[in-house]
This record gives structure tokens, sequence and C-alpha cells, in this order.
């Protein structure tokens, strides 16, 4: 019997495309979201899913998942979920920004810690947690986000190494702007990056699928954000926090 695939923030985007791609390959799929109606519609679509309703921005929410799991193996844990906001932090609202921390920092840390001591037991399973380019440079006008996504790549790398040896696979998947129901959420969709540069999330969710398999610690997905990504590290950190500034700035009209 093959082992659960855990699919967080599984109602919209990457969630839902993660979702679909692994029930075409047969897999046995837990659903994760808060919205329980679209959950309930995607598991009817791929054929049948477990479903858990659940905000991961909460203690209570992580826990839900974590009881739901049980003690059967987990396979696969897809950590898609999280949220972004956009503006000055001194303005946004700070226990907004402290729910996104939780749901994308916090949220991923406690289930891949509830999973990974399992994995390595059976020497079999995989951590596959959506970080972004943005994890690379820090994100003037969306200060908490970048930072966010900071964590999740170091943490994935690390983890990559540390259960490398012991049969368990860790990957982080870097999209750059992609055009999902996050974005507009997250006000991203205005911006002169996202204007620029967002793709669909088709190739992204291929990538991720296939950084996972291939136990490939930091996949950036898309040529031009490979580049992108890659050129950080031999700018001035003066000249990179500008440019990602200016990105993220909406101009008054």
């Amino acid at each position: 019997m093959s082992g659960l695939t855990v699919v967080t923030g599984a109602s919209a985007g990457l969630g839902d495309g993660f979702a679909r791609a692994y029930a075409k390959q047969g897999a046995t799929l837990m659903l994760v979201a808060r919205r329980k109606v679209r959950l309930e519609k995607l598991a009817n679509e791929i054929g049948g899913a477990e479903i858990v309703e659940a905000d991961l921005s909460t203690d209570a929410g992580v826990a839900a998942v974590l009881k739901a799991i049980g003690d059967r193996p987990v396979e696969r844990l897809i950590n898609n979920a999280g949220s972004g906001l956009r503006g000055e932090f001194a303005e946004l609202d700070g226990e907004a920004q402290a729910a996104m921390v939780r749901l994308n920092c916090i949220s991923l840390l406690a289930l891949s810690r509830g999973v990974l001591p399992g994995m390595i037991a059976r020497k079999s399973g995989g951590i596959l947690n959506v970080a972004s380019t943005a994890s690379f440079q820090p994100g003037p006008w969306m200060a908490t986000y970048y930072a966010t996504k900071a964590f999740v790549l170091s943490l994935s790398e690390a983890l990559h190494e540390e259960v490398k040896d012991k049969g368990v696979r860790v990957a982080a998947i870097c999209p750059g702007p992609t055009l999902t129901e996050f974005a507009g959420e997250a006000g991203m969709d205005e911006t002169p990056l996202f204007k620029r540069f967002a793709t669909g999330p088709e190739q992204v969710v291929k990538d991720g699928i296939a950084a996972l398999e291939l136990n490939q610690a930091v996949k950036i997905s898309g040529i031009a954000n490979f580049f992108g990504a890659e050129s950080v590290r031999f700018a001035p950190r003066g000249m990179v926090r500008r440019l990602a500034g200016s990105l993220q700035k909406v101009r008054q009209a």
C-alpha cells in the first residue's frame, strides 16, 4: 500500500495543479485548505481524495492535519500553502503579517517535522516546499513575504542535506511571478514585476514534481527566473534591494 500524498493549499493555484498531477499518477491524496467547498469539488473532479478543512496559520489547523494523518505513512508532503501581502511594512497590519509568517513558515516547519521521522524510519518519502524566486533577495514593499520565502529555501536546503543519505528527498521549487489566484489576493498582480514576467502554473507544477523525484535540492522554474535569481549572487546587495523594490512598488498616478 502506497503512502499518502498530502497537498496543502490545494483549493486553488499551484496546490490544485499538484493535486491533479499526482491524481493522474494514482497517488492516494489528502487535500488541505481552508475552503471546504473547493476541496470537495476538486476531490470529485480527480476521482476522489481525502479532504481536511484547516487554516494552517493557526496551531489548531496544523494539529488537525497531523491528527488526520495519524500513524499512516506519508509518501509525499507538498508544502504549498502560503499567503502574501504587498505594501509598506510599517503600514501593513501587524497581525496579518504575523499570520503570514505562521502560514508560510511555522506550519511548513511543523508539518515537515511531523512526517519526517516516519519517512526516515521507512527510508522512503519526500517533502516538496514551495519557495519562490523571492527567496534569493530582500523585497521592499513585500518585506515579510520575501523573508518568509528565504526561510523556506534555507530550511529546505538544510533538510535536504540532513536526510539525503537516509532514503528521504527534500526539494524546494522556486517559481517566479505566476498566474494564480494568489497573486491577486497578495496585491502582486499590479506590480511591474508581475506584469512583465508572470507565467502560467503548469510548468511550475511539472518542475516541482521532477525536482522532488530527482531529489534536486533547489529548482528555479523557468529560464528567465533562473538567470534572474542567480544574478543576485554577483550584484551588490544595495543594487539588488533597490531593483527588487522598484519592481514591487506600484507607481502612484
